[in-house]
């Protein structure tokens, strides 16, 4: 057993994760403290299907070149995949001002919920990239502020990684207007990763979530809370600053517990049925707790759609 193999946790642990400054080194040590506790291949249930050879032109990608065959006859092929099964990934991740919240952990270290958006996007992009299958971009606030079309260039998870790591979180959300815009840039059916709070009007919302569908995209939904937010333990009288403008409200926070957790668990209510409504797999993430969750249902719900 490799020493990954025994230390694999700790690579999808936010705790570990929050000491490490680069955003692709975080997908790297994600996915390969993954798959060595899965003990499987890194890209098994995203890999397009082959389909035939082609001769060699000048210009095609030597990436597709098949060397067994080379080796054999001494002519160079390609290998040709069916585009039915060619993954064309869409990562969306939401950049407002709440998804900029972060909790105090015990060991002082600092890991917001859109930190953990960012490594699940750029892990889910590595992951890939390395299989030559398309990757793009989308990073949202009140409006749609970066947009890439899916690329399988090798550099492109890397543009992903640099991309996520710029943008400010100074701004509200409009989510279902933002989705709307980018159900009108996709030209392919493509696989969207919806990564955000979800804190957004609900209407909006599955009008946005309705397009992608009708436009038949595949979507994956994480609503990424703190641990502060899921379990809401305060105890003294605290000031609460609301994000997004919403003021501040000093209050006695046990009167509150049980109307808060009630309120917030109503509004995931909702979410997980507009989403079950239209077949759109959910799940609400502790950014507190580790990310192979979002990874390893991204895998068995791709491995599922190629079957």
């Amino acid at each position: 057993m490799t020493q990954l193999d025994t230390d694999y946790r700790k690579y999808l642990q936010p705790k570990t994760l929050a000491r490490i400054a680069s955003l692709d080194l975080r997908a790297r040590l994600i996915v390969e403290g993954l798959m060595a506790g899965m003990h499987r291949s890194p890209y098994q249930g995203i890999s397009v299907e082959f389909a035939q050879h082609r001769q060699y032109v000048p210009g095609d990608d030597i990436r597709h070149v098949d060397w067994k065959v080379f080796a054999k006859t001494d002519k160079i092929y390609l290998k040709q995949y069916l585009e039915e099964t060619n993954l064309h990934l869409i990562c969306v991740v939401d950049a407002s001002q709440s998804m900029g919240y972060s909790s105090i952990r015990d060991d002082g270290a600092t890991w917001s919920k859109y930190d953990h958006a960012t490594a699940i996007a750029a892990s889910l992009a590595y992951m890939a990239v390395q299989q030559q299958d398309s990757v793009g971009l989308a990073i949202f606030d009140s409006e749609l502020k970066r947009f890439f079309k899916p690329s399988n260039s090798p550099g492109q998870w890397k543009v992903v990684a640099k991309e996520l790591m710029q943008v400010s979180r100074l701004r509200k959300t409009q989510t279902g207007r933002v989705l709307d815009q980018i159900a009108e840039k996709l030209t392919h059916r493509s696989l969207i990763v919806l990564l955000s709070d979800f804190f957004d009007d609900i209407d909006s919302l599955r009008k946005g979530l309705r397009h992608l569908r009708y436009r038949k995209h595949e979507v994956m939904a994480f609503q990424i809370l703190d641990p502060m937010e899921i379990e809401f333990p305060f105890e003294d009288v605290t000031l609460f600053k609301g994000l997004e403008d919403l003021g501040e409200l000093l209050t006695e926070p046990r009167s509150l517990r049980a109307s808060y957790l009630a309120e917030l668990n109503a509004f995931t209510d909702e979410l997980k049925r507009t989403c079950r409504g239209m077949h759109i797999d959910f799940t609400r993430m502790n950014s507190g707790e580790p990310l192979d969750v979002a990874l390893s249902a991204f895998l068995a719900t791709r491995s599922a759609s190629i079957k």
